[in-house]
């Protein structure tokens, strides 16, 4: 069966754009979701038709926009609506391959019946089974080079491969998919089985949705069987299996402290990661357990950190700062450290790892510590070669009232999502404001 024309997939959605155009679809294809609401809100149809006859919801799950498709879900679009091509809304965000187009369309899950649980599960599950490319191959005949992009979905802050075969998109989050609509429709999948697909990913790929979602499952599970299936693959003799055994726990005692009730994981978790970061060879699992510490107080912590601090893998090194001692706090975020907890930040800006250099200039940014030292090496952080590095010097160098923060934002570049950074971009105009109010207040004085 070949793909839906403007289904599951991204397609061009800019066509059809003209006079009399529906002002809802004019706002789901230019992805203005501010508008999209607006006209929901004002009585818009959700089930609207573009003039090639496609209902509003299949362009927003062709353009991957979750926020949107949500907006039309509970403004009334229905995702069981059946289409040309046999297809529903539904069946078209699973083929995405979005795990977040997939959850927003199973609002009400409750409510949806066995046999459309069935069809949505068995299509998720031919994604798994086959994997995307192999798919796209089979539904569109095309023989050409995949193409595959690594992709950040801003909405949901999770990352995908975007793969293109044929004229057609999709991302590989179906292995995801499938688990979501597994915990939704009750289905409850062993740990051992849970591991195998997240450690099937590509390695190492810590940050894919895929390992996300099944790590999110099996969090909120929150149940001694599960913790204790994670605590046995610390002696997996595979290192992928060890750092997901390592992250569930950690995971399963930061989901317990969202409630009011006091993690009953806490303590275990604490002691276990201790004795596991002593005895773990592997620098990706030791980093995980590491940066896990950091979710506890106790002062063993602190010194098993600082005895990696020489370590010979950059992202153990970089991991050390969140096992330093905070003395204080601000709700801001700002915070401040023991004198050896801000000898360690100094001496690791000056690494010869970039990602080290960059964590040890955003705790020196955040610092409340008055030394001049760190201004100082703030102010060498400006020429570093990683732009986020820059950004953090800056802005330290700004909250500290130090003018070198000017001269260092002209250094910064171009940012991509400014707007996620606008405050911490902000922060040499906010200097240099308080600058004006301290000469216009000594003026008039």
């Amino acid at each position: 069966m070949s793909l839906p024309a403007c289904g599951c997939v991204a397609i061009e959605c800019n066509r059809g754009l003209g006079m009399g155009e529906d002002p809802l679809i004019t706002a789901v294809r230019s992805g203005d979701e501010n508008a999209v609401r607006i006209l929901l809100e004002d009585g818009a149809d959700p089930d609207v038709l573009d003039d090639q006859g496609t209902p509003a919801l299949c362009l927003a799950i062709s353009a991957f926009n979750s926020t949107i498709a949500s907006y039309l879900v509970e403004g009334g679009a229905d995702p069981d609506r059946q289409l040309p091509d046999g297809t529903t809304p539904r069946l078209r965000a699973v083929d995405s391959g979005s795990i977040g187009l997939a959850d927003c369309l199973l609002g009400g899950a409750a409510l949806i019946g066995e046999a459309t649980r069935a069809e949505l599960l068995a299509r998720a599950r031919q994604w798994h089974e086959m994997g995307p490319v192999a798919m796209l191959r089979e539904r569109t005949g095309a023989s050409d080079a995949v193409e595959r992009v690594r992709i950040r979905d801003r909405e949901w802050c999770t990352e995908y491969h975007e793969i293109r075969l044929g004229g057609i998109t999709v991302r590989d989050g179906h292995t995801g998919i499938l688990t979501l609509l597994e915990k939704h429709f009750g289905l409850h999948l062993g740990i051992d089985e849970l591991a195998a697909r997240a450690c099937a990913l590509e390695y190492p790929d810590y940050e894919h949705a895929v390992w996300s979602e099944i790590v999110r499952t099996l969090a909120r599970r929150q149940n001694d069987e599960t913790w204790e299936a994670a605590a046995a693959l610390r002696g997996h003799p595979d290192p992928l299996h060890r750092r997901f055994g390592a992250e569930v726990l950690i995971c399963l005692h930061l989901e317990a402290e969202l409630t009011d009730v006091p993690s009953p994981f806490e303590q275990r978790t604490l002691e276990l990661l201790l004795d596991w970061a002593k005895e773990e060879g592997h620098p990706d699992v030791l980093a995980e357990t590491l940066a896990g510490l950091s979710h506890h107080e106790d002062p063993r912590i602190e010194p098993l950190g600082l005895s990696f601090l020489a370590h010979a893998a950059p992202q153990v090194r970089a991991v050390v700062p969140s096992t330093l001692r905070i003395v204080n706090s601000e709700r801001s975020g700002r915070q401040t450290f023991t004198s050896e907890g801000l000898n360690v930040l100094l001496a690791l800006a000056r690494d010869t790892d970039p990602s080290v250099r960059q964590v040890a200039g955003y705790g020196l940014a955040y610092s409340l510590n008055p030394e001049p030292a760190i201004g100082d090496t703030l102010a060498d952080l400006l020429d570093d070669d990683d732009q986020q590095t820059r950004i953090w010097a800056v802005y330290g160098l700004a909250e500290r009232d130090d003018p070198r923060c000017i001269d260092g934002a002209d250094r910064v570049g171009p940012v991509d999502e400014y707007e996620s950074w606008s405050w911490i971009l902000g922060a040499p105009s906010r200097y240099e404001q308080r600058q004006r109010e301290r000469e216009a207040s000594a003026t008039t004085e």
